[in-house]
C-alpha cells in the first residue's frame, strides 16, 4: 500500500526541508547548532503542518543520534521513565545523548514533564518538544527554563508553491503525471501556512482523476473537490487566527453583538476554551484597563472557573465575560505607559535608584547615606507626602497619559489634587 504524499515527500536534509529560514536558514541558529553538533534541549513552538516533527527528525539524522518519540497523547509516566531507560543504554556506545522528541508537549500533565526534569537536567537525552500551545502557559516552569523556545511560522505562500512545484516533479507517483497549478489562490487558502494540509489538499485531487495524464488545478476544482465550506471554522489552521483576531476587534470596538458571534465560532469550532480565556485576560488589560478594572477581574474569574468546569457550561462564562468586555468603556493607557516605559529605558539606560529609596539593612550602608531622607507616606496627613521618586537626572518625566474616561478622570484629579502642578493633568 502507498504511502501517503506528505509521509513519501518528507524531507530528509535541511537542504530538502522548506521554510523557517530564520531557523534553518544560511545563518538560522538551528543550522549553526547542527552544523557544531552542540544541540540543547528546546521546544518548537508554532500551529500544525509547519514542519516540527520533520525538523527534530532531520535533526538527529544529521547529527547521527539515537532518536525515541513519544506522543503525548498516548504515553503516560510509566512509558516516559521506560524511554529515558532506552536511552541511558543507547549511551554505551557514544558519548553524545540521544534524542528524545516529544510531539504535543503542552498535553502531558504536571507529573509527566516533572519525571523529564531530572534525564534533560543531567544529560541524558537531548529532549526536542513541539507544540501549537505557547510554552509560557502549557509547560512547567522548571523544564522550561532548561530549554530553549524556537518559534516555527506558518508556511509562506512562497513556501507552499516552492514545495507544491516540488512534489509534482520529484514524487514518484504524481511525476507520471503531468500537473498545472493554473490557479492556486483556493489552493493556498485551504492551506492556510499548513504544508501537510496543502500536501493532502493536492494529493485529493489528483487522486480524483485516477485515469487522467494531466491534472489542472483551478479555484473552482479545488472548491469542489474539498466539498468544504470556504468559511469553515479550522482551529489549526489561518481561520484560528482570522476568528481571534476578529473576536478581540469586536470586544475593543464595544461591540457586543460580532464578539458573541466570533466566540460562537470557535465554540462551534471546537477551539480550546483556555485559549478564548487567556485571551480575554488579555484584552481586559490592554483594551480596558483603568477605565474599569473590574473587567480584569471578572476575566480572571473566568479563565479560573473555565479550567474547573469546562464544556459545556464553559461557554456561558466565556460569554458572560465577553459582553462584559465589549461593553465596558475603553482604555489603553496602562498598556501605552508601560510601552512608553519600555522604550524610554532601553534608549537611556539603567539610571540609579535615589539613595533615599534604598534599603539600609547593613550599617554601612546606613554610613553611606542609604535610606536617609525618606518619608514614610502613612506618617503624614492623608497618607501623602511629596518627594522625588524617579532618578533625579529623569525628574518629572512622565510615562501615563490618563484618558478620558469617568474613572481615569478621577484618578487624574485625584494626582493633580495630591501633586498640584507636578503631576497636573489637563483631561
Amino acid at each position: 500500500m502507498s504511502q501517503p504524499l506528505a509521509e513519501r515527500m518528507r524531507p530528509k536534509t535541511l537542504d530538502e526541508y522548506v521554510g523557517q529560514k530564520h531557523l534553518v536558514g544560511e545563518n538560522g541558529v538551528l543550522r549553526r547548532m547542527i552544523e557544531l553538533k552542540r544541540v540543547p534541549s528546546f521546544i518548537l513552538w508554532g500551529p500544525p503542518g509547519v514542519g516540527k516533527t520533520t525538523l527534530a527528525r532531520i535533526i538527529a539524522n544529521q547529527l547521527e543520534r539515537p532518536f525515541f518519540t513519544l506522543s503525548a497523547i498516548s504515553s503516560g509516566v510509566k512509558d516516559v521513565r521506560e524511554v529515558i531507560d532506552k536511552a541511558k543504554n543507547s549511551r554505551f556506545f557514544s558519548n553524545e545523548p540521544p534524542i528524545l522528541f516529544i510531539d504535543e508537549i503542552h498535553r502531558f500533565s504536571k507529573s509527566q514533564q516533572d519525571s523529564l526534569l531530572g534525564a534533560v537536567e543531567q544529560g541524558v537525552v537531548s529532549l526536542i518538544g513541539a507544540t501549537t500551545e505557547n510554552p509560557s502557559f502549557e509547560v512547567i516552569t522548571p523544564l522550561l527554563s532548561r530549554c530553549q523556545v524556537y518559534v516555527l511560522k506558518p508556511q509562506t505562500e512562497e513556501d507552499l508553491l516552492t514545495l507544491a512545484h516540488r512534489v509534482a516533479e520529484k514524487d514518484s507517483e504524481l511525476k507520471q503525471k503531468k500537473i498545472f497549478f493554473d490557479e492556486t489562490d483556493s489552493l493556498l487558502r485551504f492551506a492556510g501556512g499548513d504544508a501537510r494540509k496543502l500536501l493532502n489538499i493536492i494529493e485529493l485531487v489528483v487522486g480524483a482523476e485516477p485515469d487522467a495524464n494531466e491534472v489542472h488545478f483551478t479555484n473552482q476544482i479545488v472548491t469542489d473537490r474539498l466539498q468544504e465550506n470556504p468559511n469553515a471554522y479550522d482551529k489549526n489552521g489561518e481561520m484560528h487566527y482570522d476568528i481571534i483576531s476578529a473576536f478581540i476587534k469586536s470586544i475593543r470596538g464595544s461591540d457586543p453583538d460580532a464578539a458573541i458571534y466570533w466566540l460562537a465560532r470557535m465554540v462551534d469550532g471546537g477551539e480550546d476554551p483556555k485559549f478564548i480565556a487567556r485571551r480575554l485576560v488579555i484584552s481586559a488589560s490592554e483594551d480596558i484597563g483603568l477605565a474599569n478594572p473590574n473587567a480584569l477581574l471578572l476575566a480572571n474569574a473566568c479563565f479560573d472557573t473555565i479550567h474547573k468546569i469546562g464544556w459545556p457550561e464553559g461557554r456561558i462564562v466565556l460569554a458572560e465575560t465577553t459582553i462584559y468586555l465589549a461593553t465596558s468603556p475603553k482604555s489603553n493607557s496602562a498598556y501605552q505607559a508601560i510601552n512608553n516605559a519600555l522604550a524610554f529605558v532601553q534608549q537611556n539606560g539603567n539610571q540609579p535608584v535615589p539613595l533615599h529609596l534604598r534599603n539600609a539593612p547593613t550599617k554601612l550602608m546606613e554610613k553611606l547615606d542609604y535610606g536617609k531622607g525618606y518619608k514614610y507616606s502613612h506618617d503624614y496627613e492623608g497618607h501623602f507626602v511629596v518627594q522625588e521618586f524617579l532618578p533625579e537626572k529623569i525628574s518629572g518625566t512622565r510615562f501615563w497619559t490618563p484618558q478620558n474616561n469617568a474613572a481615569e478622570n478621577r484618578l487624574a484629579e485625584q494626582m493633580t489634587r495630591l501633586w498640584g502642578d507636578k503631576k497636573k493633568y489637563n483631561m
